[in-house]
Order: structure tokens, then sequence, then C-alpha cells
């Protein structure tokens, strides 16, 4: 239904807009692409581009790249996504890796603008880079072109096998074929291919982190990482031939052959799969994430081994913004507080969770009056931490230009707040992005103060993609300095209604942090402590 009234909503834009003034119309290499005009005639829409295929035989295997278009390509419709349940996305279909490309009326071939290309977030099981989902209205005042994408998601992105035809991380290989038709296409639409920001929020940081580190041509040059890192607790498996079989026995097609257990599960309805697949991860008993994958001759491997052992290269020259939000783990406490024991949370044995235990409650322990702690302690472990560790991954193979900041804003915008009718304060995770886009999630207009953390949030990612600084110099917008980190310093900005720089956000919780891996990776070569 949704989908059907998005698809009429784009044609009837396309007609009216037909009177008044003509689609853009753009010759790619890839083959003439028409879109649409913005209502407001400051940027064009290219809708739903197709960068990909799914092998429908093998739908959780490798795509392969679209081929290019004999005929003129209209580019006017975003309804579809991949296969998922969520409350704004019910559905997909397996047809859905596709561009959503937006252009600012200032970009030609021969004004080549900035480009940021969005990786979205969702745990690598719901999401799209579609208009509901994020829409470009903000951040393209900034003068960038903007690329969101889709990617595969759940059992058919991120299934991995002991097996050449599923090696895992399709989601992942996806991405790579969206930046590779960017790098191909984007210079046609007045987009700079030698000037690229990946950026992404949750999985999608998560996303870019691999991007980083994978063995392959780096098709960016800059990277922002939202509240994501690939030493994120739990967000690196092993591969598992039993996945298959438990999905096709959810769905009473018991086999333990995997050649039937595949060809079933291929031709299944796909929310019907992603239904019986996620029922499955929820109970604990299957991992859809990106994996560390077997080698298989003449496969190309995206993740060779988990993110601490690789070695980082040719990224040194690729400047980063990094940073989290103040309580993250706030929109989550209500389903784990008093409710999951704290050794299930951490993945820890006894000794270690009581070590957590101590530091964070005391004597008391996680009791009802706990909640600001064990906020703390989750959002330390889950996202504050893993970023620390990241930064200095980076730092220590040379990167010198990377940003950190800690968002604090807590306004009429915060996403996942409104999402998740939380109203505790302070901003949680993913509370930043209703400062970046529009999505269905939030509406009304935004209030005098929201508007100016908009022109925020948006000014300092725009000057990042143009400049590889969020703030060249200082306005009266952006009245302060954003100082680089290095291996021993942690300057940072606090983004709240006030800009203000500030040092080693947390210091003494993520300092336990530090020296808690330090010991335990010393004493029982605890590497990949809760990632299996």
């Amino acid at each position: 239904m949704i989908q059907t009234m998005l698809l009429s909503i784009s044609v009837a834009l396309l007609v009216w807009m037909g009177g008044v003034k003509s689609d853009p119309l753009v010759d790619t290499p890839a083959g003439l692409i028409r879109g649409l005009q913005s209502v407001d005639g400051e940027y064009s829409m290219f809708l739903g581009v197709p960068y990909a295929l799914v092998d429908e035989n093998n739908p959780f295997g490798i795509s392969s790249p679209h081929p290019d278009f004999n005929e003129t390509f209209n580019a006017i419709d975003d309804s579809a996504a991949c296969p998922q349940l969520s409350p704004i996305n019910d559905g997909g279909t397996l047809q859905c890796l596709h561009l959503n490309i937006y252009v600012p009326k200032t970009a030609t071939p021969r004004n080549l603008l900035p480009v940021m290309v969005w990786i979205h977030g969702g745990g690598f099981r719901h999401g799209s880079g579609n208009w509901r989902d994020y829409s470009p209205e903000f951040l393209i005042k900034q003068n960038v072109v903007l690329v969101f994408m889709n990617y595969r998601l759940g059992p058919y992105g991120f299934m991995c096998l002991e097996d050449s035809r599923v090696p895992g991380n399709q989601g992942l290989k996806d991405q790579h074929l969206a930046l590779e038709w960017v790098n191909r296409n984007i210079n046609a639409f007045g987009g700079d291919s030698s000037r690229v920001t990946l950026f992404g929020e949750s999985g999608g940081a998560i996303s870019v982190h691999w991007h980083l580190l994978a063995n392959h041509e780096k098709l960016f040059h800059k990277a922002i990482l939202q509240s994501g890192s690939a030493y994120m607790p739990g967000t690196t498996v092993k591969p598992d031939n039993t996945v298959p079989f438990k999905i096709a026995a959810k769905m009473d097609f018991v086999t333990e052959n995997l050649d039937l257990a595949l060809s079933f599960l291929a031709k299944q309805d796909p929310p019907v799969l992603v239904r019986n697949a996620n029922a499955l991860v929820d109970e604990g008993l299957i991992k859809l994430r990106p994996c560390v994958e077997k080698e298989f001759e003449g496969t190309y491997r995206f993740i060779t081994d988990y993110a601490e052992n690789l070695q980082v290269d040719e990224i040194q020259d690729i400047p980063m913004i990094f940073g989290f939000n103040e309580r993250e783990n706030l929109v989550y406490y209500q389903s784990q507080f008093l409710k999951v024991p704290l050794k299930d949370i951490l993945g820890f044995d006894d000794e270690q969770t009581e070590y957590v235990n101590k530091f964070y409650f005391g004597d008391d322990g996680p009791v009802e009056t706990r909640e600001d702690e064990f906020i703390d302690m989750t959002s330390d472990f889950n996202f504050n931490h893993p970023i620390e560790r990241s930064m200095k991954q980076f730092t220590e193979a040379g990167v010198k230009d990377i940003y950190y900041y800690v968002f604090s804003y807590d306004g009429g915008r915060n996403m996942m707040k409104i999402a998740r009718n939380v109203t505790a304060p302070g901003a949680t995770h993913g509370d930043e992005l209703g400062y970046l886009f529009g999505t269905d999630l939030i509406t009304g207009i935004p209030n005098d103060e929201d508007v100016h953390m908009i022109e925020k949030m948006t000014t300092l990612w725009g000057n990042f993609a143009k400049y590889g600084n969020p703030i060249p110099e200082t306005s009266q917008l952006l009245p302060v300095k954003w100082t680089k980190i290095s291996q021993n310093t942690r300057p940072y900005i606090n983004i709240d209604s006030a800009l203000e720089s500030k040092n080693r956000p947390f210091k003494q919780r993520l300092t336990f942090w530090d020296l808690f891996y330090e010991y335990y990776d010393q004493k029982f070569h605890l590497k990949h402590l809760n990632t299996c």
C-alpha cells in the first residue's frame, strides 16, 4: 500500500513538474537517466537507479553490476526496499539494489561538487536509503551531491557459510558495487568522483569501518563514522553452516542437505523468509552479521580477519570524523535493565563481570535506582569504547586527520527518542539523524532551536566533505576551533545548543575499559570477546 502510494506521488510530481520546467536528463556512462525536479526547484532527484542485480536463483550470493541502459531510465520511483520487517519498510523485494541521487541546481559537469554517499544503519536487518527513511532537504543546502544506497539485509545480505555460493558479507559487497557505480557515473550528474565522502550511522558506520579496512581500492576520500565501529561487541561472527537448516526448519522444511536447504530458501517469499530468520535471531539461535569469510579460490573476501588483527593500509591520507551520542544506550535500557543478567549482556565470565559490576555500581549492584549507571556502562561497552579503539587503531597506523565529537543535543528532532517514545533526558543512539535528514518518523515544522541545530550539523558535515575539516574557519554559527586527535590526545567537540571544545569524554569510564582489555588480552588472549 505504501509503495503504491509513493509511486503515485512520484508520478504525480513528474507530471506536475513537467508542466513547469523540463525534467533533468543526464547522459551517464551507464546510459540516459531522467529524474525529477524538487518542488522548490533547488535540486534534481534521481530515484531508484539500479546499480546491481541479485541472482534470484541464489539470492544469498554475490550480486552483479547492473547492465547499462539501452533506453532512457526514468528514475522516478524509490519505493523498492530490500526485504525486511520494520515500521516503515515492511516487506521489500529482492531487486532492491538502487541508488537515490540528489543534485543541487548549481552542479554541472563543469562545476563538479563534492559527493556524500550515505550508508544507512539498522543492525543489518532493516532500513533503506529511500526518501521515507532519509530525505535530502537539509544537507543538500550545503551544495553537495547526495547519494543514498540500498543494500541487502538479514539472511540475504549477511548469511555466512563455509560454502563458496554464500561466502558472507553480501551486503557489504553490494555497498562496494554501489561505490563503483558512483565512481563511474557521478561526474555526469555534476558530482566530483575525486571528492567522495562515505558516511554512515550505527550499522552504516560499522560498514564504513570495514570499507576502510578492506583490501580493495578505496573509492572514497573522506569518512564519517557516527555511533558505530567494527570493534563493537557481537558485530563480527564466524561462518555457520547450520543457519540455512535452522531457517528452513523454522519454515517446516527439515533437511541436513545444504543444497536442498538453500534451494528451498531461495524459492520462498522474501518477507516470509525474513520474518522467520528474524525470529531465530531474536531467540539467539542464529547470527546474521558481517563475518570473517572462509577463503575460496576465485572468490574475493571482504573481511579476512577481525578488525584488531588487520593491517591498516592506504588510508593514511583519508580524513575521518568519529563520534557517538551522549547516552547511546538510553533507548535500549528498558529492555535490558534488571531483565537480562549482566553476565549475559557483557558475554563475560564471572570474574570479568564482577570487575565491571564493581566499577559502575559499587557494592550495591544494578538495583532499581541505578538506571543511569547501567546506561553509562552499556553505552561505554557497546559504543563509546569500541569507537575509541577504532581511533586508536587508525592513529597508530599514521592517519593524521581524525576529528572526534559527542552529540549531546536534546531537542524536538531527536529521531530515535521520537521513534521509540523515549522521554528521559539526553541524546540517545540515532538521535543526531533528525538534524541531518528529513524522515517520515518526524512530522511538523522544526522550532527555531532545532533549525539552528540543523544548520550546525549540516554545515559541519558539509564543510568536512568540501574541505576535509568541519570548521575550516570559525564563524558565528561555528565559533570554536575543532582540533584533531593524535595518538596521545583526545580533543573533541561537544555538539549541543552551544558548541564546546573539550578533552577526553568520559575519561575515567573509558580508561577503565582500556585497562580491562589490556589486562584480559594479556591474561587470556581475549581478542574476540563477545564477537563470535
